[in-house]
């Protein structure tokens, strides 16, 4: 075996664990996915997954590339979509995020928050890509 082959060979795994790390939850987040099809709009797929929040957990600013639906079945939930105030969310209630819209979510209880995210995203691309500019939002 070349050095070269030999060296991408050794890199592989790490660049692998890398990006893997550095897109996994936040602490106190849990992400279960349940479901994922292809329909019928040409090159997107639906996407459904619940997520925990342990108490004062955050999901941090964030973009999805289509639109997220979101429903809370247990707990409270506080959403934010960039520049506008943020909502709280109780057992119930929905939530609407645009494509490509930046926001964030927490936990602002004392008890476990759920969500049930569903996606209508494009396919094949990431689906959460974290904000670059997380400041002054």
């Amino acid at each position: 075996m070349n050095r070269t082959v030999a060296t991408l060979c050794a890199l592989v795994p790490f660049a692998v664990g890398a990006a893997a790390f550095s897109i996994s939850p936040p602490v106190g987040l849990t992400r279960t996915d349940l479901q994922r099809h292809d329909i019928s709009i040409e090159g997107h797929e639906a996407i459904q997954t619940r997520v925990d929040f342990a108490p004062g957990a955050v999901a941090p600013w964030h973009s999805h590339p289509g639109e997220e639906l979101i429903y809370v079945p247990e707990g409270e939930l506080e959403v934010q979509l960039e520049g506008e105030k943020p909502v709280t969310l109780k057992v119930g209630d929905v939530f609407f995020v645009p494509a490509g819209k930046v926001h964030m979510a927490r936990n602002p209880g004392t008890v476990r928050g759920v969500e049930l995210a569903t996606y209508v995203v494009e396919k094949g691309k990431p689906l959460l890509v974290r904000a670059k500019d997380t400041e002054n939002r």
